[in-house]
């Protein structure tokens, strides 16, 4: 809509998560190189938290775009299920046959799996986003699946990824088994204001944009209503540039966002910032 208006290639603040355009900030740097290492030196489980929109789906997508072809991923996203729902669905995510199995018979045929993906040298990774929401049985159903190990080395490897929450739930005492296996866990915090400043620029650029297409102090104001979070700036500055072009302004200056910031306080999107 507003792309050929600005000189864009594309939309820069889409709110899918798109590795292309996955910007490191200090605690997404940190945070891939700590998913790298714990995939790599074949540890157990790795925990990644983080707020609604902090960037955690971008950066497992940055993660698994980067792994070897002869890796074997399943992703999985998780509301509440039974135990034999969740083994299941893991069966299903690696294309296993699953229909008509007792709860016995699917944990052989995963474990099974699980040993001749080890045989042929491939690493068996499990991404379960929306974690929080198996609860604690859940979490240890997805524990008794990683008890098969070889040699010394975890032929499952899982990374669960959630909400705040997930952190306290693994604390547990019903959980104490998986907290031990637990090598890597980091939480995304938002990012700072100079980062969330050059968050909006490296977008901008990686659309095929001059990030002067909004102004230093409109970004300015955008970080601030944004909170710091990635996929709320995607929002305010998609709409900060829609305004924009229908007032046919550019670059978006203060009175744009101003306008975006008034708009969505007043259908209770958010309260606008004290700027």
């Amino acid at each position: 809509m507003y792309e050929e208006f600005y000189g864009l290639r594309e939309k820069p603040f889409s709110i899918l998560p798109d590795p292309s355009y996955l910007y490191l900030s200090k605690v997404h740097q940190r945070a891939l190189v700590l998913l790298e290492y714990s995939l790599f030196s074949g540890q157990g489980f790795t925990i990644l938290s983080g707020e609604v929109g902090s960037g955690k789906t971008t950066l497992i997508n940055r993660l698994t775009a980067g792994l070897e072809d002869g890796a074997r991923v399943g992703v999985m996203s998780f509301t509440h299920s039974s135990q034999n729902e969740i083994v299941e669905w893991v069966a299903m995510t690696f294309g296993l046959e699953y229909k008509g199995k007792t709860l016995a018979q699917l944990y052989e045929t995963f474990m099974q799996f699980l040993v001749e993906e080890y045989a042929a040298g491939r690493k068996v990774v499990l991404i379960v986003d929306e974690a929080q929401n198996l609860g604690l049985a859940g979490l240890e159903t997805l524990r008794m699946l990683s008890n098969v190990n070889a040699r010394q080395e975890y032929l499952l490897h899982m990374i669960l990824v959630g909400q705040p929450e997930l952190r306290g739930l693994i604390k547990a005492p019903q959980l104490k088994q998986l907290l031990q296996r637990v090598s890597v866990a980091y939480h995304l915090s938002p990012m700072t204001e100079q980062e969330a400043r050059h968050y909006i620029r490296h977008r901008i650029e990686q659309a095929g944009g001059d990030p002067g297409i909004i102004s230093d102090q409109a970004a300015k104001l955008l970080v601030a209503a944004s909170d710091g979070v990635p996929r709320m700036i995607n929002t305010v500055c998609d709409l900060a540039l829609v305004y924009g072009y229908s007032a046919g302004r550019n670059p978006v200056d203060v009175r744009i966002v101003r306008s975006v910031i008034e708009d969505r306080a007043k259908m209770g999107l958010a309260a606008a910032p004290a700027i």
